[in-house]
């Protein structure tokens, strides 16, 4: 089993709350989502990316027997988070891809989370995704409240509730936040009978998001249910069950700003420097260790400060291994990515850097890790973003695309703009016309040009677009395809092409 660390949890509150709230929370009950109107549902799964296919189930099992506490402590405290817990039922309904100016059916979607200090309720990211209508109903209750979103991390898989009824918040006390279990520790999940003992503390990338943040490891075993559940050690919460991990690092995300400002990241790609002859290669002595800057984000403050081939000795004071690793505690190693995702956005950090021998000193404010060419997040009023002509289905390439498309790999996920604003567009539908007549097999692929200059976002496409001023149209995309239209032919008969699909407008 798998836990998200408390200090990711932790991380993600900080960062998003739109008022004044404490630092320490209650751990969220991390649930896969269930909706009642799938056509094809998939056989149950604990893996992360399969949470639509399995119904998830509210808490009502606990373990007991802590080395540490009597067994009526422990009992107590387990006792404590049960009237903490909610169940959350989601109304949901998400963009159909075919058809992106309309929703799919609407579905029930079950899930849980934990009441919070602050009055909020925190629960899983993708428990709310594509909502319409949120309820909440309080552990033994069969009473439900309306309930609304208040920010959402989908880098860390979390949000954030608010219910604005004070019969439901009375006598609902919020958990504590404990710290991070030690490799050997007992920890007790709640919702299902298991304890099990923290076997890996890492960083580990998360398939909702893609996004590397802390995890800790537990050995005990993965059956349905165990998604969504707190974990806990003593009498505080040290992280949030989910497939086989656990997150217990990071509710920060939510500052004084009032809105989601996300995790930060240099914005670099780096290798580790364990080769011998790679580290003398860079004039790097026996005591140094460090990593090598490969690439930088075209778009990150990094790019002007940094170089390439530079080496990064420290963050904050803090040595990084060739191997990648800083010390989390005592002699336990992770991955140099977790000291830099705990920051603020915009928040600086001071990096110690190895460049032709000698060693420099640079501030450098860190970019949220939103800025991907592929966003990670699609809580977004605006969002899916297309625009119609000629037949043509133009859309912003969404993670959703790529999940639901064949031809595109999740590498794509990982892609960084090169300019401000940057997306990827592409031809995502084709409603058949005697104007598209032979493009129809030009679906899902990127559209590079129109006219010759390049297609850096949808606003500029439109633009490009409608500001023809040649008889024919020429889009260039991917695979050196192209599409050749009559303008003028083009225009007349995009209006037909709406009216016969019933569709209001040309663009989102």
């Amino acid at each position: 089993m798998s836990l998200w660390s408390v200090r990711i949890i932790t991380r993600f509150f900080n960062s998003s709350t739109t008022q004044q709230v404490p630092r320490f929370l209650s751990s969220p009950f991390l649930h896969r989502r269930s909706n009642s109107v799938r056509n094809n549902p998939q056989p149950p799964t604990t893996g992360i990316s399969g949470f639509h296919a399995s119904i998830p189930r509210f808490c009502h099992s606990v373990c007991v027997n802590s080395q540490s506490e009597s067994t009526h402590t422990e009992k107590s405290a387990i006792d404590t988070a049960l009237d903490s817990v909610v169940k959350i039922f989601c109304f949901c309904s998400e963009p159909d891809d075919d058809k992106p100016w309309t929703n799919s059916y609407e579905g029930l979607a079950e899930g849980s989370g934990f009441a919070i200090l602050g009055r909020r309720i925190l629960t899983n990211a993708h428990v709310v995704e594509d909502h319409l209508y949120l309820q909440v109903k309080r552990h033994g209750s069969s009473t439900k409240y309306r309930a609304i979103v208040e920010a959402v991390g989908d880098e860390c898989d979390l949000a954030i509730l608010a219910v604005d009824n004070e019969e439901f918040w009375e006598d609902l006390n919020p958990l504590e936040l404990g710290d991070i279990p030690s490799i050997g520790e007992t920890v007790f999940a709640i919702g299902y009978p298991i304890e099990g003992i923290v076997s890996r503390v890492e960083v580990r990338a998360y398939s909702h998001s893609t996004t590397k943040l802390l995890t800790i490891q537990v050995d005990a075993a993965i059956t349905n249910g165990n998604s969504g559940g707190p974990v806990i050690m003593g009498n505080k919460v040290v992280g949030v069950a989910f497939q086989s991990l656990v997150w217990s690092e990071n509710t920060d995300v939510v500052e004084e700003k009032g809105y989601y400002t996300g995790f930060d990241l240099p914005d670099i790609s780096c290798q580790a420097m364990e080769n011998s002859q790679i580290r003398k290669h860079f004039k790097m002595e026996h005591a140094m260790s460090g990593i090598l800057i490969n690439e930088m984000n075209m778009v990150s403050a990094a790019h002007t400060i940094l170089k390439k081939d530079d080496v990064i000795l420290a963050i904050d004071g803090v040595p990084i291994g060739n191997d990648e690793t800083i010390l989390l505690r005592g002699k336990e190693r992770i991955h140099f990515n977790h000291l830099v995702s705990m920051k603020k956005q915009g928040e600086k950090g001071v990096f110690k850097v190895l460049r032709d021998g000698r060693e420099h000193e640079f501030k450098i404010s860190l970019n949220s890790m939103q800025q991907r060419l592929v966003p990670v997040r699609e809580f977004d009023p605006f969002y899916p973003k297309w625009y119609i002509f000629a037949g043509f289905i133009f859309a912003s390439l969404s993670k959703r695309n790529i999940k639901n498309s064949s031809t595109r790999c999740d590498c794509a996920l990982e892609r960084r703009p090169e300019k401000y604003y940057e997306e990827t567009i592409i031809i995502s539908q084709v409603l058949l016309d005697d104007i598209n007549v032979g493009y129809y097999s030009f679906k899902n692929l990127q559209v590079k040009k129109v006219n010759g200059e390049e297609v850096r976002h949808m606003n500029q496409l439109r633009t490009l677009i409608k500001k023809c001023r040649t008889e024919d149209l020429r889009l260039d995309l991917e695979k050196g395809k192209v599409i050749i239209l009559n303008y003028k032919s083009a225009r007349k008969e995009t209006l037909l092409i709406l009216e016969r699909h019933r569709i209001p407008s040309c663009m989102s």
